[in-house]
């Protein structure tokens, strides 16, 4: 994985490459590179950044009307100018760019090591495209059918586009597990591997299918099949994505930008779900099964990183409001370890992309087994929306940021609006209590406003903090997910190591780590075990630590004891996680600019991890 782009038409395709390939530039890569037909194939690629491939290009045979460009983040061989994308078959006739593993790589390889093919790279995907190269040769067929019968034989996940030097106004692309999106324009088709590097050329798009092939032709256009040879009938979607969203809008970095607009992304995810005036709440993905779920044995929510943690603030949300017992899930995990699934049974699976390997996997598992799956995600036309039984989107809008911010709180606020949703279908809250969570989850986005007022006070702690090698992130109930969102933000973008624990586990070990060299950040905001939490604090005074609390407004009391404080206005305790991670997202946003880490790029990461 990571990036693809792809063009096609009578433009000159270079521009459209590098442009696409910079859109692309915020799901994370180590390398990127361009191929291009001009006469020849020709292939120009580096490790680094897509700028490092524009200047190693300077003064090269940019022309062509046919191309396709790769960011590629590393799986089979370390980062490099030759493990780089695009990968030539054997006797340099194709080229190909892919996203995806191939699991039987090894067996292939070895296969083809004994026809006498040589691999200048790690990679399995040059295995991928000398073993079409070799099904094309030795069986004497068109490279649309040698992809064919090669993909039926390759084992994992796949993104595919391929040149061919022999027939060079066309390309050749293929999805399994790894998404594909094909833009129409006006004699002119592009390929991505999602709608970035699209939009600004058409908003009429086909999404390809898991095990369809694609053959996109100046003259005959475009022809999709699946690999049992059947001809499929393209479905054409409008793109419902503004160019403009893709921008930084003046801020400096997409994540900022990010933090900055939750309070509309909040409004927005419960826009037409959410009526006061009727004090009522009404998710639409709930209502075709609303039955099944409602008199569901157990909701189980799978989901990976960041969206697990929303899914645990889920579990909080809907055994405490509509009563129903619910299981939390790593989607790693819940894959491959024979989880017991009955048909009485809800998955709720939850991905920003909707392209998350892992977390579609546990679907498939799920749907096998009949249970209902329940998609939240925030990219219309993903795999996940695709695959589920229902679902909702959060509308949060494009996150460009590898490090989710607007998405987790869209999950959030998605979640909490289903609970609510299912607690008066099964009268499992009072209506005034309904009344006053709808009245409250209403003020939410005004109350984000207000927090994001305090941007220059956190600036001023994270100074304090940004040298510290390590730090405690304690939260108690709804808030302890939190801790653990906070670390995690920490760590990914800063590269400072960081623990989120529940506050009342600190004494079963991490205590011993509080010294004065350590920071300890703890959400105190809960109505319910404010004089647990105080005590918590006190512990962590009494051997040194330097206490940051997160505070509902007026308190006096954590004030007079923590060493930094930052506000929050007052809300119902179940609706604190939305404001309460909002300072710990611009915490670690100023420690790692502070650091001078890429907080849009951090390295090693993936916006969408959509390889196991």
């Amino acid at each position: 994985m990571c990036g693809i782009v792809a063009y096609i038409g009578e433009k000159e395709a270079y521009p459209i490459l590098i442009k696409g390939l910079q859109r692309l530039e915020y799901r994370g890569y180590d390398s990127a590179g361009v191929a291009l037909y001009d006469n020849d194939l020709n292939v120009y690629k580096r490790k680094g950044k897509v700028n490092d491939l524009i200047k190693f290009a300077t003064n090269k045979n940019l022309k062509g009307s046919v191309g396709m460009g790769h960011t590629r983040w590393a799986t089979h061989g370390e980062p490099d100018d030759i493990n780089a994308h695009p990968h030539f078959s054997g006797n340099g006739n194709l080229a190909i760019i892919h996203n995806g593993i191939i699991e039987n790589y090894a067996l292939l390889k070895a296969t083809l090591e004994k026809e006498g093919h040589k691999f200048a790279s790690e990679t399995d995907t040059e295995i991928l495209v000398h073993f079409i190269e070799e099904i094309k040769e030795k069986s004497n067929v068109e490279l649309e059918e040698a992809v064919r019968i090669a993909l039926a034989k390759v084992i994992g996940a796949y993104a595919i586009v391929i040149m061919d030097k022999d027939n060079p106004d066309r390309l050749i692309a293929a999805r399994k597990g790894s998404p594909l999106v094909i833009g129409i324009g006006d004699q002119e088709f592009f390929i991505g591997s999602d709608a970035t590097p699209i939009v600004e050329h058409t908003k009429n798009v086909v999404y390809l299918n898991d095990r369809e092939i694609a053959i996109l032709d100046k003259k005959e256009g475009l022809t999709i099949k699946t690999i049992e040879n059947e001809i499929q009938t393209p479905f054409i979607q409008k793109l419902d994505l503004e160019i403009e969203k893709l921008e930084k809008g003046g801020y400096d970095h997409y994540m900022l930008k990010e933090i900055f607009e939750q309070p509309r992304t909040i409004s927005d995810c419960m826009r037409g779900r959410l009526n006061v005036s009727k004090s009522m709440v009404k998710v639409g993905g709930l209502k075709e099964y609303q039955n099944r779920i409602m008199n569901a044995d157990r909701i189980t929510i799978v989901a990976c990183g960041t969206s697990w943690i929303a899914g645990l603030i889920g579990e909080y949300l809907i055994e405490d409001m509509a009563r129903i017992p619910v299981e939390v899930e790593y989607a790693s995990e819940f894959r491959y370890r024979n989880p017991v699934i009955g048909e009485k049974d809800v998955i709720i699976a939850i991905s920003q992309s909707g392209e998350t390997a892992d977390t579609l996997a546990a679907l498939e598992l799920a749907r096998s087994r009949g249970a209902l799956t329940y998609g939240i995600c925030n990219v219309v036309g993903s795999s996940m929306a695709r695959v589920t039984d229902c679902g909702s989107y959060i509308h949060a809008g494009p996150e460009i940021g590898v490090a989710s911010t607007k998405a987790f709180t869209g999950q959030v606020a998605l979640l909490t609006l289903m609970a609510l949703n299912l607690a008066h279908l099964r009268g499992t809250v009072s209506q005034s209590g309904y009344q006053q969570l709808i009245s409250e989850l209403s003020k939410i986005p005004d109350k984000v406003q207000k927090v994001l007022e305090s941007n220059a006070k956190i600036r001023y702690i994270a100074e304090i903090f940004k040298d510290t090698p390590n730090a405690l992130y304690l939260g108690r109930g709804y808030n302890f997910p939190i801790a653990l969102e906070g670390a995690l933000k920490l760590k990914e973008i800063s590269y400072i190591h960081a623990e989120g624990y529940p506050a009342a586990e600190m004494k079963h070990g991490p205590i011993a780590l509080i010294d004065e060299n350590m920071p300890v950040i703890i959400i105190a905001t809960n109505k319910s075990a404010h004089e647990k939490i105080v005590s918590n604090i006190q512990e962590v005074k009494a051997r040194k630590g330097k206490v940051l609390a997160i505070v509902t407004e007026g308190d006096n009391v954590i004030s007079e004891i923590a060493d930094f404080i930052i506000e929050i206005p007052d809300t119902a305790e179940p609706l604190t996680p939305l404001l309460s991670v909002i300072p710990l997202q611009l915490l670690a946003y100023h420690i790692a600019l502070m650091r001078g880490c890429n907080v849009d790029q951090p390295r090693n990461l993936a916006k969408s991890v959509t390889v196991e």
